[in-house]
């Protein structure tokens, strides 16, 4: 994955969960159970007749579903297109299964039971599948990031989320979150429950769950980069903020120059701090070092300062003495 790609941070990661090996049968069947509560929708005739479908934005993740249906169920869906007149015309991939496959899917999952005349009769609405154990769980997380999950690109910030249309789904996402030790907040976005993740680890933590290590070394580039950015922006801001210090202070010192020759004149201070005095009034804007390199025989920053020190000093001893007017009239 590359940060100059035109693909979104989120779209990245669903590519490379995606390319995942499908894992052991436990973990697909936790994939599609995920899925189907995302993504699935059932339809209902007479005569017994039952439909399942899936309708997926994503063509990696409908191509994932069909892999995952043929080989852990063995049914063959049926895929086909949709253009929507909402939202810019997007187009979705949709999966259908017949009634028979919908029967082994619906089974699959304890959702439906077939009776001895071969009568599906059904038990539930959403998959019941067991996650007990850790892999199972990670199967679904990511199976339900496929479905419903986006993700903030990290340079704008770190938003990890699902929308859950179904408030048992939301229900089973905190419990694996949970079970993940995954600190997570939710809250209702046009009434649909949303379960989201901030910041970095957390991030990262979730993306390695599902298995996306690619995705998690992406993340923690770009992270330190702008790390890196952030501390070169503070770096020019104090810079900036030194620079526009010290020529405030050098004009300082060549007013209060100026004010000393007027008061007494230059010719009576000492050599050395006629010297520094006549290369501030000529030089306001020039750093310490530089005034010192100008001295003859060159001066050091920490001697500069003490001259001007002095000089700021002898002026202040002025106006005491003589008001801010300058000489006594």
């Amino acid at each position: 994955m590359r940060t100059s790609d035109t693909r979104s941070f989120s779209a990245g990661v669903k590519e490379e969960l995606i390319r995942l090996p499908m894992g052991k049968p436990c973990c697909m069947l936790s994939e599609i159970s995920a899925l189907t509560q995302t993504s699935g929708h059932l339809a209902f005739r007479g005569g017994g007749w039952i439909s399942a479908s899936y309708r997926l934005d994503n063509a990696g993740t409908a191509r994932r579903l069909f892999q995952l249906l043929k080989k852990r169920l063995n049914v063959a869906p049926k895929l086909h297109f949709v253009q929507t007149r909402q939202l810019g015309g997007r187009r979705s991939c949709v999966l259908s299964l017949g009634t028979e496959d919908t029967r082994t899917l619906l089974n699959a999952l304890h959702m439906a039971e077939t009776d001895e005349d071969g009568q599906i009769h059904l038990k539930r609405t959403v998959p019941r599948h067991p996650m007990t154990r850790q892999c199972c769980r990670r199967a679904f997380l990511r199976g339900a990031f496929l479905g419903a999950g986006t993700l903030t690109h990290p340079e704008k910030g770190y938003h990890f989320e699902w929308k859950a249309e179904d408030e048992r789904l939301a229900e089973t996402l905190e419990k694996l979150l949970e079970k993940c030790d995954l600190p997570y907040k939710s809250y209702l976005r046009k009434g649909t429950r949303v379960i989201y993740l901030k910041g970095a680890q957390q991030i990262s933590d979730i993306l390695a769950v599902m298995g996306a290590g690619s995705s998690v070394l992406e993340m923690e580039n770009i992270r330190i980069n702008k790390q890196l950015r952030a501390a070169a922006t503070r770096a020019a801001n104090c810079d900036e903020h030194n620079s526009e210090k010290m020529l405030d202070a050098g004009h300082r010192q060549a007013e209060a120059i100026r004010h000393i020759s007027i008061a007494k004149g230059l010719f009576t201070l000492p050599p050395a701090l006629r010297e520094i005095a006549r290369l501030r009034v000529e030089n306001p804007d020039m750093s310490l070092q530089e005034l010192g390199a100008m001295m003859d025989p060159p001066v050091g920053k920490s001697g500069v300062n003490h001259r001007l020190r002095r000089l700021m000093e002898i002026s202040r001893r002025i106006e005491e003495e003589y008001g801010e007017g300058g000489k006594n009239g």
